[in-house]
């Protein structure tokens, strides 16, 4: 009898999972750029904040909109992060084109980018558990895509506090400060994750798949 689609099947394996790997690498380029040069600049205005989100949800959707074409092996996957890269090429051109929008529109954009993203991401892994090593990967990211969801919903929006005193840094920290930072550290932590993970992937050794299943483990009766 045939296993049912989503149980676990014994000894099976993604040899799909080696193809992939230049699409983490490839994603964790505009995160990590963003990352980077929102840490080492001093402006975290919103403006900052929505070109980065633009560039970074362009950037990483184009990736995921046009890669797992050929990288993946099982549709449903390759349909669910297809979507995920049209959610974030939206995203990233409307971020782009409204730079000047302010707080608000960065808030609004970047949950709904981290919910839908997220919650994309997360069922993607979640469906493929224990047939592949791409699903761990995925639910991470997953995750911690909605954490930023979280994060973005909780700083009240007219947070204010006054620096100085034992920090001995003259300035005013804002909501728009503390986000935009929040913002780059996301880029930093998920872009490292992702190429710690195309190179794991990268160097993984070739698999073969089990009796009775296709590359992605699914069976074939």
């Amino acid at each position: 009898m045939p296993a049912a689609p989503d149980a676990p099947v014994a000894g099976a394996v993604d040899p799909s999972s080696g193809r992939y790997w230049p699409v983490p690498l490839l994603r964790a380029v505009p995160l990590l750029a963003v990352g980077l040069v929102t840490t080492f600049t001093l402006d975290h205005s919103p403006r900052v904040g929505l070109i980065g989100l633009g560039a970074a949800a362009l950037g990483s959707g184009l990736v995921l909109a046009l890669g797992p074409w050929r990288r993946l092996d099982d549709p449903s996957s390759r349909s669910l992060q297809v979507a995920q890269g049209a959610v974030g090429v939206a995203v990233g051109l409307a971020a782009l084109l409204l730079a000047d929008g302010g707080l608000p529109l960065l808030v609004g954009l970047v949950v709904a980018w981290a919910l839908l993203t997220g919650v994309l991401e997360l069922v993607t892994g979640l469906r493929r558990r224990r047939r592949t090593p791409l699903a761990r990967d995925w639910s991470t990211v997953g995750v911690l895509t909605l954490l930023l969801a979280v994060v973005f919903l909780v700083v009240p929006p007219d947070y204010s506090r006054q620096l100085g005193g034992i920090e001995q840094v003259s300035g005013v920290l804002t909501s728009s400060t503390v986000l935009v930072g929040v913002l780059g550290a996301y880029g930093v932590l998920v872009g490292v994750f992702l190429v710690i993970a195309a190179l794991s992937l990268r160097w993984q050794p070739a698999p073969v798949a089990a009796a009775g299943t296709t590359s992605d483990g699914v069976p074939t009766s």
